[in-house]
């Protein structure tokens, strides 16, 4: 009887520890490289995993030349230039205000500073110091202040609290360089939601930005978190508010995105069910999104985003010309969701898009019949 009690224990735990692991790992597992059974990924001229670009999830090449001129040089003023160059209104610049204050927290993080080592970052420090009113100096470092309160310290302790005030100084700073510009503004969503701002003050806050880019998709993203469950609101909230977004979206938004991140945010941490991702819900998220991906303008600079997105969950629902159709829209790059939550981004990105390949070979394709 002792045997017949362990092995009903054993059952049960597979039922728990597998579909956990999947959801780790991917729907299924792959095979050694050289096996028979497997499929070469750079047949489809997919670019190998550690040439894979972390920083951002396309291309932009303008701003891929001011980083890498920034941190050889030191010198901010090509990165000052850039952004005074690019349209405040646009998702373009939430992006470059995102990759030069995540350039100089990088930076820092690696040279932290010493008795006789200047710190990363220093070209930031200047570029305030020389231009303090120049509106991308100020949104830079005020991005930069709010990540670094998310990598360097804890949600409600003392330390965070004074660098996400600090944080919220700053943007204010760079609303009034800028009055027409939603970055800051942006900028403090991510602060209200670590600082736990109350609901209607939230709401204040957000009106702000609508009020000067209502069809902003990063907006949109960053205020998302706030209404999800494991921050300041729920499921429905997050679902309602995403919904919301996409049904007042215009053609070629991809806004009719939104609810798939929504459904990402509240993934299960253990699936017991096998059709999950080909559930209703999960199933009419991804139609708007790929309706969404379709509609949008091809030189988007949020499109990425939704494609990365689209990967995770083509391949969890084992829709794999779909998938691989996405993957050769963004292969070379992964800075996004839900790579970008990987300690290794560029090998949990290899191991989807390795799948995909499996997946549509299995069921006939070829590099010869590829999607699209």
């Amino acid at each position: 009887m002792a045997i017949l009690w362990l092995l009903a224990a054993l059952l049960l735990m597979s039922f728990v520890v597998l579909p956990y692991l999947r959801r780790k790992r991917g729907p299924v597992g792959l095979v050694p490289a050289g096996h028979p059974d497997g499929a070469d990924p750079a047949a489809y001229g997919f670019v190998r995993q550690e040439e894979l670009d972390v920083r951002m999830p396309g291309p932009d090449e303008d701003l891929l030349n001011v980083l890498d001129l920034v941190e050889r040089t030191g010198d901010y003023r090509a990165a000052q230039q850039l952004l005074a160059g690019t349209e405040a209104e646009g998702e373009l610049r939430w992006q470059r205000v995102q990759a030069f204050a995540g350039a100089a927290s990088l930076e820092l993080q690696q040279r932290p500073g010493g008795v006789h080592e200047t710190p990363g970052g220093q070209w930031l420090r200047v570029w305030r110091a020389e231009l303090p009113k120049d509106a991308g100096g100020a949104a830079v470092h005020a991005e930069f202040l709010v990540q670094q309160a998310w990598r360097t310290s804890t949600p409600g302790t003392d330390e965070f609290r004074i660098i996400m005030e600090e944080a919220r100084n700053a943007c204010g700073q760079a609303a009034l360089l800028a009055p027409g510009d939603p970055v800051p503004y942006i900028t403090e969503l991510s602060i209200g939601r670590g600082l736990a701002y109350p609901q209607p003050e939230y709401e204040k806050l957000w009106m702000n930005i609508l009020d000067r880019a209502p069809h902003h998709m990063g907006a949109h993203l960053a205020a998302l978190h706030y209404w999800c469950e494991k921050w300041h609101g729920s499921r429905e909230q997050a679902y309602a508010f995403a919904e919301a977004a996409a049904a007042r979206a215009p053609e070629g938004s991809l806004l009719a995105g939104l609810p798939l991140f929504a459904v990402f945010e509240h993934l299960p941490e253990v699936n017991l069910v096998a059709s999950f991702y080909q559930s209703e819900v999960v199933t009419k998220a991804m139609q708007g999104a790929l309706h969404a991906v379709r509609a949008a303008d091809p030189d988007d600079p949020v499109l990425a985003h939704v494609r990365h997105l689209l990967v995770f969950f083509l391949v969890r629902a084992e829709r794999w010309a779909e998938a691989l159709d996405q993957l050769l829209h963004v292969d070379g790059h992964v800075g996004a969701l839900p790579w970008t939550l990987s300690a290794d981004p560029a090998a949990d990105f290899a191991v989807y898009r390795a799948l995909a390949v499996a997946g549509f070979e299995a069921n006939g394709g070829s590099p010869a019949n590829l999607p699209g």
